[in-house]
C-alpha cells in the first residue's frame, strides 16, 4: 500500500485533488485517498488510543467523515494529510474522552498499556541522525539551507515558497533539488 510522504509535494498536491474530487461523489477518488492516507491516520489514531480495535473504528468513522465533508476541505486553509490528520486526531481524542477511565489501583493493567517511548539506543541514534542532517544542512549556501529547511521541516509548498523569496517556480525547484543532491552526497559519506 503506498504511503503518502509529507515531502513530496506532488504526492500531496495529488492528495489535494483527490479530496475535491472525493467532494462531488468520486469513489474511485475516495479509494485513492484511502491508500494513501491510511496509514498514517491508523498510526495517529494508534497512537492517541493505544488500542488497536478502537483505534480501527475511529479510522472507520474519519472515513466515514471524509466521504461525506469532503466538501468541507479548503486547500487555502491546509493541505489535504494536514486536514484528514487533524480529523483523525479530534476523532481519537473524543474517543478517548468518551471510554471510561481504567481503575487505577488494579496494576495487572500496566502489562496490557504498550510503551511507545522509543529505547536508549533510538534516542541516540536518532540524535547522531539530526546532528549528521543539521552538520549538512549548514554546508548548503543559505538560499538553498532556507528553501529546503521551510519545504520539508515546516511543509511549506513549492509555490508559497517562490511567493515568499519573490522568485520563479522553476527556479525554487531547481534550487532545492540541487541543495537535496549536495544533502545526499553529504549524507552518504
Amino acid at each position: 500500500m503506498p504511503e503518502l510522504e509529507l515531502a513530496d509535494t506532488g504526492a500531496a498536491r495529488r492528495l489535494d485533488d483527490l479530496l475535491v474530487r472525493v467532494a462531488s461523489g468520486d469513489r474511485q477518488a475516495f479509494e485513492s485517498v484511502y491508500q494513501l492516507a491510511s496509514g498514517r491516520l491508523f498510526a495517529i489514531c494508534l497512537h492517541v488510543l493505544r488500542d488497536r480495535s478502537d483505534a480501527e473504528e475511529v479510522l472507520q468513522d474519519v472515513f466515514t467523515s471524509v466521504w461525506h465533508k469532503a466538501a468541507q476541505f479548503d486547500r487555502a486553509k491546509a493541505a489535504a494529510m494536514t486536514w484528514l490528520s487533524m480529523m483523525a486526531r479530534n476523532r481519537a481524542i473524543d474517543r478517548l474522552r468518551a471510554s471510561p477511565p481504567r481503575p487505577l489501583d488494579d496494576l495487572s493493567v500496566a502489562d496490557e498499556i504498550p510503551d511507545f517511548a522509543p529505547q536508549p539506543a533510538q534516542v541516540a541514534e536518532q540524535a547522531s541522525d539530526r546532528q549528521r542532517l543539521d552538520d549538512c544542512l549548514d554546508t548548503l549556501e543559505p538560499r538553498r539551507r532556507s528553501l529546503i529547511r521551510l519545504a520539508f521541516l515546516d511543509g511549506a509548498s513549492y509555490e508559497e515558497l517562490a511567493r515568499r523569496i519573490d522568485s520563479p517556480l522553476g527556479s525554487v525547484k531547481s534550487w532545492i533539488r540541487r541543495g537535496l543532491g549536495q544533502l545526499r552526497v553529504c549524507l552518504e559519506r
